[in-house]
């Protein structure tokens, strides 16, 4: 029973993580590929984590989890980065939805 719980844990993550990687493909602009290449990717390799550390070693699993613990802080910090540049970078970075700007008076990072 636990390898079959397992074992959906690990095909769900590839296929979210498939799907993440379809997004960044198939979106048009920057904005909308990084929130497909950083909410699914991070969504994929914690199922495929979860997936994983019933069949691993106790002492694996905790830097499995420390490694989830990484991605959860690194990879939204890295993606408001690249946005924030992007846009100063790109004068006429233009988001589809009506939304209000709020970098619009933000000057540029040096």
């Amino acid at each position: 029973m636990l390898d079959a719980v397992s074992g959906a844990f690990l095909i769900a993550g590839a296929v979210w993580s498939l799907l993440a990687a379809v997004g960044v493909l198939k979106f048009d602009d920057v904005f909308s590929r990084m929130q497909a290449g950083t909410k699914a990717t991070t969504l994929g390799v914690v199922l495929v984590v979860i997936g994983a550390v019933p069949r691993l070693d106790p002492a694996t699993s905790v830097k499995l989890v420390l490694v989830v613990a990484l991605i959860y802080l690194t990879i939204p910090v890295g993606a408001h980065l690249v946005g924030r540049a992007t846009y100063h970078e790109r004068g006429d970075a233009r988001i589809r939805i009506d939304t209000v700007d709020e970098l619009a008076g933000d000057p540029p990072p040096t």
